[in-house]
């Protein structure tokens, strides 16, 4: 099954030109057979943040949202802060095991990271570092197993539709 994926990175610098990270996530999903239908650049402020991934939540058609960067702890990360809010459940186990798998290749750094998951309206949302070699991570590691209706014994894809049961 293939999914509909928005990507957005949060970044005060950054450009569609020089986002490495965004442009590496475009890539792999779309190579995992999956649809990128929105990429975008937001600056680190919460509320910009809150505004974009509001409109992907609320659009049918968009059924994974991955962000990349703001989720550090320098004074302008305000990733998790942004996000957490528009939860209606959050995936508790994502950012525990991308911050275990991450302890593997930068040691006792790994706890500045604030990678979250998260379910909002039926739509799945990750949000991953800025650092291409995390987003490398959290892809290769996690999302792209979970984003594949053939992993087994379990992944997110065979939950889609569970998602819109009230």
């Amino acid at each position: 099954m293939k999914l509909n994926c928005a990507v957005l990175t949060i970044s005060d610098t950054r450009t569609l030109k020089d986002d490495k990270s965004g442009a590496w996530l475009e890539e792999n999903i779309t190579s995992a057979g999956h649809f990128v239908g929105h990429r975008n650049i937001v600056r680190d402020d919460i509320y910009a943040i809150r505004a974009l991934l509001s409109v992907w939540i609320a659009d049918e058609n968009v059924q994974a949202i991955i962000t990349t960067g703001g989720t550090g702890f320098t004074g302008r990360d305000s990733t998790p802060e942004a996000v957490k809010v528009l939860f209606d459940k959050e995936i508790e186990g994502f950012g525990e095991l991308f911050r275990q798998i991450s302890y593997d290749e930068i040691g006792s750094s790994t706890i500045q990271s604030r990678a979250i998951g998260g379910l909002a309206n039926a739509t799945l949302i990750f949000c991953l570092p800025g650092s291409t070699n995390a987003v490398q991570t959290g892809w290769e590691k996690i999302l792209q197993n979970q984003l594949d209706i053939k992993f087994k014994p379990c992944n997110f894809v065979e939950l889609l539709p569970r998602f819109n049961e009230k």
